[in-house]
């Protein structure tokens, strides 16, 4: 499955944006999807997942109530709404693929970088001051 993420760009502080994250080659109805985002000298780190019906969601404790993670399994597409936008969260955002079918009980393989197995190129999100 390929992913391509958009939707990235340049923002001031409190303002909002919107990812897509794409996919083709196989349906992502059954598999669970996650944003992951980079900061220059950090690592990348979890922001939120989403289960494959869009029925359960995740997110890190830096972006809940700011972020929302949604599914369209009908376009196959993965959407992250940011608001409330700060310098902190600058970074080059992530979209994954979990593709193992497996559907797990809490947060903790969601929050899991070496669960995903397929990810897009990434969108550069740049909050300024």
């Amino acid at each position: 499955v390929q992913l391509q993420a958009s939707g990235g760009g340049l923002v001031q502080a409190g303002g909002s944006l919107r990812l897509s994250c794409a996919a083709s080659g196989r349906t992502i109805n059954r598999y669970i999807m996650g944003w992951f985002r980079q900061a220059p000298g950090k690592e990348r780190e979890f922001a939120a997942g989403i289960s494959w019906s869009g029925g359960t969601t995740y997110y890190a404790d830096s972006v809940k109530g700011r972020f929302t993670i949604s599914r369209d399994n009908a376009k196959n597409t993965v959407y992250l709404e940011m608001n409330s936008l700060n310098p902190e969260d600058t970074a080059v955002y992530y979209c994954a693929a979990d593709t193992s079918g497996i559907s797990y009980s809490g947060n903790y393989y969601y929050t899991r970088a070496y669960k995903y197995d397929y990810w897009g190129q990434g969108t550069q999100v740049t909050v300024s001051s």
